[in-house]
């Protein structure tokens, strides 16, 4: 991805957990000036060897920022980030606020609404890819929100990943609920195939190498499949986070008149391995709540 001629900004990131640093890393490191904001600030105090100025409050690391992006935890703290701590009535009037956290689209649109209230420009544009994929720059974007708005924030998904602006504001936020709900139904029914087989006396990874290239493959198959059969369950991206969005998708669901029942039921199956103490394990860790419901854990 060629990003030489991308302009210099001044880019403050609010949130660096598991995506938020990657992300901020690459673009203090392509060049641009970079404030940083994390509740817990020592989760955000590496990337001052990038260059980076780590602040104390989120409202003083957006102050005077061309853009401002969140990768906070979900919409009430985004909510509370802007309008409670004052980050929105600190930012630099006509700035862009770029919320790259997953949260639900109704939340996306309220909080668009209230920023350009305060005469502030809005997209959500949640991501897909993982640590790996915010590590190497190579995320899927989702955004929402105004066509200019999209185009101003180029230079900066540049160094991040594939943007792909899908809608008005909320639509971003819908497009991550749609790939979440691919994820998490995927990920179930590669852990019950590969289960099944192992279960029946056969070889699960040479059944997930056998059925590779075929119908069935995927990147789920690849990446989260190739974790089932290592047992490696240090969490990428946490079963917590995999059970908030299935909760956000049967929201947003039940908002839109809609009925989805497969996403209903692999919800209730996150929800079941979160309630059992796996929360903390990769998302594919749903392998192991459906081991346990067949004794073979």
């Amino acid at each position: 991805m060629n990003t030489t001629a991308s302009p210099r900004l001044k880019i403050a990131v609010l949130g660096t957990g598991m995506m938020g640093l990657p992300m901020a890393r690459r673009l203090a490191q392509a060049g641009h000036e970079v404030h940083a904001w994390n509740r817990t600030r020592a989760k955000a105090e590496p990337l001052a060897g990038d260059g980076a100025t780590v602040h104390d409050t989120a409202a003083e690391a957006v102050r005077g920022m061309d853009c401002v992006i969140s990768l906070l935890e979900n919409g009430s703290v985004v909510g509370d980030v802007l309008f409670a701590q004052g980050a929105a009535q600190a930012m630099a009037p006509g700035s862009l606020f770029i919320d790259m956290a997953s949260i639900q689209p109704a939340e996306a649109r309220e909080h668009a609404r209230r920023l350009q209230a305060l005469g502030l420009r809005h997209l959500d544009a949640p991501v897909s890819g993982g640590t790996l994929g915010a590590e190497a720059g190579t995320l899927a974007i989702m955004a929402g929100g105004d066509a200019a708005d999209f185009e101003r924030a180029l230079p900066v998904f540049a160094h991040l990943g594939r943007a792909t602006l899908v809608g008005p504001h909320g639509a971003g936020q819908l497009a991550k609920l749609a790939n979440q709900m691919i994820v998490g139904i995927t990920i179930g029914a590669v852990a019950e195939a590969l289960l099944l087989a192992e279960r029946g006396g056969a070889d699960p990874a040479k059944v997930r190498e056998a059925i590779a290239g075929g119908f069935a493959d995927s990147r789920i198959l690849q990446v989260h499949g190739e974790r089932m059969v290592q047992r490696d369950f240090a969490p990428r991206g946490r079963m917590t986070v995999q059970d908030k969005d299935m909760r956000n998708a049967l929201a947003t669901a039940t908002e839109l008149g809609f009925d989805a029942p497969v996403t209903a039921l692999l919800g209730q199956l996150y929800a079941e391995g979160v309630a059992q103490g796996l929360g903390d394990l990769d998302q594919s860790g749903l392998f192991v709540a459906l081991a346990r419901r067949n004794a073979m854990d």
